[in-house]
């Protein structure tokens, strides 16, 4: 329940705020562009004029061409401020104008103009003034266009934007917590559903089974033995035995699982249940190694890392292939133990391994059933990993060998 409400809250907060991000870029982007566009234009019309705005003679309107609408105005030549430099062929200034503005003295403007000539750009940003380098037949002059209070603006409402968005964000944090619990209800209900009816129809499925077992000793008692009566003893043990996968999965996938916690021996107890596989391994020809690090300990649930173990090791032995190899190594990782089972196997398709923690899964249909495999394995040891706060995964490096990664955190 809490781990999907947090996932709900994350995903659904992640989303808003990716959407945001895009939002408030593409805003302020926009806002620049114009902003930068504007200040060009304006540029272009002092660099069509020598440096002048034209003249617009009081209540008539300024030229309609394309270029200066919206630009200009009667008011554009007091509220503009800028400075000119114009220099000769050999860069030597000729002409500095500085009429216009108030900060910036004719020193400083030739500065500027001498830091324009070093940069060979024609147009550009240097601190708050925005410039342009126009060539002349005998030189060349350099205009620049003081964008403090435009650029100002843009960093006002880049912060303020960014403070509505947090606050947005923020409350919708506030919101989405309280009211997630009611958006994931059903789908916890119907969770909950599910794991009862397991639970249920295990304990009701256990009966018949005695019912069955006991009756098919009855005929064996009075009619003797035959194929049919074992295969009936047969599928009620592999019935039995799935029922009982099912109340354990079932159990461990609890919101508070009753796991008794407790220091032990991890490398003696993984040792001690790898090591009774060594007949069945021989049986079947195949390569069983071992490399457990001794002194290795964990605080969990012994019995439950036991049935971890075999789980593995059984697994390794049903789908390894003929004359395989096996080895089960346990060492000290980064956080905590590490444990590692590798077989080889024959060809598989290395895309379709993360799917092998999954109920009832099995990458070869047909030789699970030979096996007697039913596909809930590895998913009882993902949550036993789980419940041990640890990770499983799975790889395969050339798809004719697997290996299973278990990692504890101390």
């Amino acid at each position: 329940m809490k781990k999907l409400k947090r996932r709900f809250i994350m995903i659904t907060m992640l989303s808003l705020s990716l959407v945001m991000l895009l939002l408030l870029g593409v805003i302020n982007a926009l806002i620049f562009y114009q902003t930068d566009k504007k200040a060009n234009m304006t540029l272009q019309i002092l660099s069509d004029n020598q440096g002048k705005f034209p003249e617009v003679e009081p209540g008539r309107k300024p030229p309609r061409e394309p270029l200066f609408s919206g630009i200009l105005n009667e008011e554009t030549p007091f509220q503009t401020r800028y400075f000119i430099v114009v220099l000769n062929e050999d860069h030597s200034a000729r002409m500095v104008d500085t009429g216009h503005i108030s900060a910036v003295s004719s020193k400083d403007a030739l500065d500027y103009a001498g830091r324009v000539l070093d940069g060979k750009k024609h147009s550009g940003y240097m601190g708050i003034y925005k410039y342009k380098l126009v060539d002349l037949s005998n030189g060349s002059m350099i205009i620049f266009m003081d964008c403090r209070e435009q650029l100002q603006m843009m960093f006002y409402y880049l912060l303020t934007s960014l403070a509505v968005a947090f606050g947005t964000l923020l409350l919708v944090f506030i919101l989405v917590s309280l009211l997630s619990r009611k958006a994931i209800n059903p789908l916890i209900e119907n969770m909950e559903k599910q794991k009862q009816f397991i639970t249920d129809a295990g304990h009701e499925i256990k009966t018949p089974l005695a019912i069955i077992s006991a009756n098919a000793d009855v005929l064996e008692l009075t009619g003797g033995a035959s194929e049919w009566i074992d295969s009936i003893r047969n599928q009620t043990v592999r019935l039995d035995r799935l029922v009982k996968n099912l109340l354990t999965l079932a159990k461990m996938e609890e919101e508070n699982p009753r796991i008794v916690f407790s220091e032990f021996d991890l490398s003696a107890s993984v040792y001690e249940m790898a090591s009774s596989f060594t007949a069945m391994a021989e049986a079947q020809d195949k390569s069983l190694f071992f490399n457990i690090q001794p002194g290795l300990r964990l605080n969990g649930d012994v019995n439950l890392i036991g049935q971890l173990v075999s789980t593995l090791m059984d697994n390794a032995l049903k789908y390894s292939n003929e004359k395989g190899e096996i080895k089960l190594s346990l060492f000290q990782g980064k956080k905590g133990p590490q444990l590692e089972l590798f077989n080889t196997t024959d060809p598989i398709e290395v895309k379709n391994l993360d799917r092998l923690f999954d109920r009832f899964y099995r990458a070869d249909a047909s030789r699970s059933r030979e096996t007697g495999g039913y596909g809930i394995g590895l998913s009882i040891a993902r949550s036993i990993v789980e419940a041990h706060q640890g990770k499983i995964s799975v790889h395969s490096e050339d798809g004719r060998s697997i290996c299973f990664i278990v990692k504890f955190v101390e």
